[in-house]
């Protein structure tokens, strides 16, 4: 029940950036899942294994071919998915509290805390860089099968 509640509000935080970034209204709803989807791959990362690095990394990755298997589906930018639904992963609290304890001078806490958000910001980087080594044929095989699929149907008809 806590991983649905979690999934809802990931992409309740999802469609928020979808908005600010002036996503096309149609695009809201896939925006949202694939923010939430993304969310939902690191918690279940997280309960395997632990690491929030791993978990932020695989979220990405996922999220990545997510964004670009909807790209190709919906004829959009990537970037209309990828941006909004990197946002539930993104450490904002962890750069908050990183600015803190260096503002405090509490060196050992500010250096603990600014290794773990480099760690995670490095997660996303490498999660999107690795999304977007998939060739781009893949994508364009699986959609424009579909696509004359469609077209042959329509034609038949």
């Amino acid at each position: 029940m806590n991983t649905i509640i979690q999934f809802v509000i990931a992409m309740l935080g999802t469609l928020s950036f979808a908005v600010l970034f002036s996503a096309p209204q149609k695009e809201y709803v896939w925006c949202s899942v694939t923010g939430g989807l993304g969310w939902v791959v690191y918690l279940l990362i997280i309960q395997m294994h632990g690491s929030i690095a791993l978990a932020t990394l695989c979220a990405a990755f996922i999220l990545t071919i997510l964004s670009r298997a909807l790209s190709f589906a919906r004829k959009k930018p990537l970037t209309i998915f990828l941006i909004p639904g990197i946002f539930p992963l993104v450490p904002g609290a962890d750069i908050y509290y990183t600015a803190y304890y260096f503002i405090s001078n509490q060196k050992n806490l500010f250096f603990n805390k600014a290794v773990e958000t480099t760690l995670i910001a490095g997660a996303i980087a490498l999660g999107i860089f690795f999304g977007s080594l998939l060739p781009q044929i893949w994508f364009r095989k699986v959609f424009s099968r579909k696509e004359s699929q469609y077209t042959e149907q329509k034609l038949h008809k």
